[in-house]
């Protein structure tokens, strides 16, 4: 199936000042990531960056960019606009992999890609893994989701979603065992129709109170379905601690060539 990857790229991080410059077995992360997302057999990888620098850096790798405004609010708002620069429509499929996750699976995102274009009812696509640890489970910075029977999003959240009654009585330190809770993986396929129009809906109440872009899609009364994996995405880099992990990673892996 043909689908496009987007990579959106800001410099403005705070945690990380210019981040998708920051260095990586001598090439840039960004290109890292575009090179992963292109092993997935897409038909396209365009990074979508808010600088010259990253289109340069970009273009000298010989991956393809797009310059987009600095004042999006968020990533869907900088990907809306890079699908008007490139004219993607319609039933367009549209994979979001993060400007910040140089280990990203190619396979996950052609699962993404595949999930949506075989789901009529739904305008998106993510993926989750199944949580093992506790400290995941009630951890805030973990996004949670649960399931209908259709494979489809129900509700993310940062609390420890689905509570299990039972388990809660003395505080929560076990494990929900039936469902198993699900950790949200920040990938998403999007039709391009649909991810056009998203900076138009207005945000949900939902959306502010967890900080969680997706909650949008569902108060709007539309469905995502989700890829349930049984691999653990490797790391992101959000802090320079992440970074030196990541390189370190890098060390002992050969860099990968553009497909």
């Amino acid at each position: 199936m043909n689908f496009t990857v987007l990579v959106p790229a800001r410099l403005a991080s705070t945690r990380l000042p210019d981040k998708p410059l920051a260095l990586i077995a001598g090439l840039p992360m960004v290109v890292h990531v575009a090179r992963r997302a292109a092993a997935s057999g897409a038909q396209r990888v365009v990074v979508a960056g808010d600088d010259e620098r990253i289109v340069q850096a970009c273009t000298d790798a010989g991956v393809q960019a797009v310059l987009t405004r600095t004042d999006h609010l968020s990533g869907s708002d900088r990907l809306a606009e890079a699908c008007s620069l490139l004219g993607l429509n319609g039933d367009d499929v549209v994979v979001n992999v993060q400007g910040d996750e140089p280990l990203i699976d190619p396979a996950l995102v052609r699962h993404c890609a595949e999930l949506l274009a075989a789901r009529a009812d739904c305008v998106m696509s993510t993926a989750a893994h199944a949580i093992e640890d506790l400290a995941d489970y009630t951890n805030p910075n973990v996004v949670k989701v649960v399931l209908d029977t259709a494979q489809r999003a129900l509700y993310f959240s940062r609390a420890p979603i689905p509570c299990w009654r039972d388990g809660v009585a003395m505080g929560i330190n076990t494990l929900p065992v039936h469902p198993k809770p699900l950790r949200h993986i920040g990938l998403y396929a999007y039709r391009a129709s649909f991810l056009r129009g998203f900076p138009a809906l207005p945000p949900s109440p939902l959306e502010q109170c967890e900080s969680l872009e997706q909650l949008r899609v569902l108060w709007h009364g539309e469905r995502i379905a989700v890829h349930v994996t049984q691999q653990i995405p490797g790391p992101g880099v959000d802090t320079p601690q992440d970074l030196a992990r990541v390189r370190a990673l890098f060390e002992k892996t050969p860099v990968a060539p553009m497909p």
